[in-house]
C-alpha cells in the first residue's frame, strides 16, 4: 500500500498501435494459423465437435445470431490475420461450451430442477465503481461468483474432469500472458487475473446473444441485430448455466455484474424473480472517455489501423442509448430490492456501501465478511497500477457537447 501519486499514462498509439518485439512475434505466430481458422460457421461447428467428441449444441436458435455476428466480423476494415485467429478461437470456445453444457444436462437432468436464490446484481457502466464493488462484495464467503477462468471455460472437457490442477486455469494463465504482452496498459483500465471475479456477460455469449460482442469489436451489424431482439431466452440460458455451475462447484447465492443489464432490467426481473439490483452512477463524461480509451486500445488486438474517431462517435451514441434505457426502466425495480450508488459516495465510504448492499439483500454482515472486505481494501488501493490520461480531443469529440448528451440521465439520478 502506498499513498504516492499514481503514474499517469498517455496513450499516443491508439490509431497506429505499437507492439513490443515479444508481442509482435506472438502476433506473427498467430497470423500463420489464419488459413486454418476461417470465420465460417460450418468449420467452427465441426471443430467444436471434433475437440469435444460431442454433437448436441442445444436449442438451435443461436445459429442465426452466430451467422449475423460472423458477417459483422467480416465487415471490419483492416481485420488482421491475428485478429481472425483470435475471433475464431473465441467463437470455437463458445460452441464447445454449448456442447459441454448439453452433455452435462443429459447426464444430470436434475440440474434443471435446482432452485436459485434471487441473485444480487450490480448494473452500471464501466468506471462507475462496478468492478470495485463486485470485488468487495465477493471478498467474503456470502456470495457465489465466477472467476475469470470459469467464465471462459465453465464446463470441463470430458477428458479433464477431476484433474488437478485444473487445465482450464493453465490455459487462462497463458492467454493472459499474451494479452498483457500485447496490451501492457490494459491492467490500468481493468485488471485481469486468472482467479479474479468476472462478469456473467461471458456466459451470455455462449448463447451468441450479448453486448460483449460489441465491446470485442466495432460491429454495427451485430449491434443493430442485438438491439432489435428480445433477450429473455438468452437470460434463461444464463440462468440454466448458473444452475449447472452451482451443481459443479457449489455456491449458495449468486453475485452478478454487467453493464448489459442496464438496458435489460425488465428481462432481468422476469427471469430472476426477487432479484436485488444495485445501480452504480458517475458523471457520464469521464465514464465515456475512460470506456472509449479501453475500446480503442483493445481494438489493436484485431485490426490496424484503428479508426479511433469512428469507434468513439458510435459508442457515444450507444452509451446515450443505454443511459436512456436506464432512465426509462429504473422504476421497474421495486424500492425494497434496488438501490442507486453514486461513485463519489461509494469512494467516500466503501465499507458503508457494502453494508447498504448487505442490508438490502437481507444478508448478515458477519465479522468474517467485514474482515475480508477490509483486507481487500487494504491491498487494492485505487490507482495503484497507474492512471490512463483521457480527453475528448484524443477521440475527436467536443468536450462541450458531451455533457449535454446525458442531461436526462444526470437529472434523473442527481449526478
Amino acid at each position: 500500500m502506498t499513498d504516492a501519486a499514481p503514474t499517469l499514462v498517455h496513450l499516443d498509439d491508439l490509431a497506429v498501435p505499437r507492439f513490443s518485439a515479444e508481442s509482435g512475434q506472438m502476433r506473427d505466430l498467430l497470423a500463420t494459423m489464419a488459413p486454418d481458422c476461417p470465420l465460417d460457421a460450418d468449420v467452427l461447428h465441426a471443430k467444436a465437435e471434433a475437440e469435444t467428441g460431442l454433437t448436441d449444441f442445444g436449442p438451435d436458435d443461436y445459429r442465426e445470431r452466430l451467422e449475423v455476428y460472423l458477417a459483422a466480423l467480416s465487415e471490419i476494415d483492416g481485420l488482421t490475420a491475428a485478429g481472425i485467429v483470435t475471433f475464431h478461437g473465441q467463437i470455437l470456445q463458445l460452441l464447445k461450451n454449448r456442447l459441454l453444457l448439453s452433455d452435462l444436462l443429459a447426464r444430470h437432468p436434475e440440474i434443471r430442477d435446482i432452485d436459485l436464490l434471487p441473485p444480487v446484481v450490480i448494473a452500471g457502466l464501466p468506471r462507475t465503481g462496478t468492478t470495485h464493488l463486485h470485488n468487495l462484495l465477493a471478498a467474503g464467503p456470502t456470495f457465489r461468483t465466477i472467476p475469470y477462468w470459469e467464465s471462459v471455460e465453465p464446463f470441463p472437457l470430458p477428458a479433464e474432469v477431476g484433474l488437478e490442477p485444473d487445465p482450464r486455469k493453465a490455459r487462462m494463465d497463458l492467454a493472459l500472458e499474451f494479452m498483457n504482452a500485447a496490451m501492457p496498459h490494459f491492467p490500468l483500465m481493468h485488471e485481469m487475473t486468472t482467479e479474479h471475479v468476472h462478469e456473467e456477460i461471458q456466459l451470455l455469449a455462449n448463447d451468441m446473444s450479448t453486448m460483449l460482442f460489441e465491446t470485442l469489436a466495432h460491429v454495427p451489424r451485430w449491434r443493430d441485430y442485438y438491439l432489435a431482439h428480445d433477450q429473455t431466452s438468452s437470460y434463461e440460458y444464463l440462468k440454466l448455466q448458473l444452475k449447472a455451475l452451482q451443481f459443479l462447484r457449489g455456491g449458495r447465492r449468486w453475485l452478478l455484474k454487467s453493464p448489459q443489464h442496464l438496458e435489460q432490467l425488465a428481462v432481468l426481473g422476469a427471469v430472476f424473480p426477487g432479484v436485488v439490483v444495485v445501480c452504480t452512477h458517475r458523471d457520464p463524461v469521464p465514464v465515456v472517455l475512460s470506456m472509449l480509451a479501453m475500446l480503442t486500445y483493445t481494438a489493436r488486438m484485431h485490426r490496424s489501423p484503428v479508426p479511433v474517431r469512428e469507434i468513439a462517435a458510435s459508442w457515444c451514441d450507444r452509451l446515450e442509448l443505454m443511459m436512456g434505457a436506464l432512465v426509462r426502466d429504473r422504476d421497474l425495480l421495486p424500492p425494497d430490492r434496488s438501490i442507486d450508488v453514486r461513485f463519489d459516495d461509494f469512494m467516500a465510504d466503501e465499507l458503508g456501501t457494502v453494508e447498504q448492499v448487505y442490508e438490502l439483500a437481507g444478508e448478515p454482515l458477519t465479522d468474517r465478511v467485514r474482515a475480508a472486505v477490509v483486507d481487500y481494501l487494504h491491498h487494492h488501493r485505487r490507482g495503484r497500477l497507474g492512471t490512463i490520461v483521457t480527453s475528448a480531443d484524443m477521440f475527436g469529440l467536443d468536450e462541450h457537447d458531451l455533457p449535454s448528451r446525458f442531461t436526462r440521465y444526470r437529472e434523473r439520478f442527481s449526478i
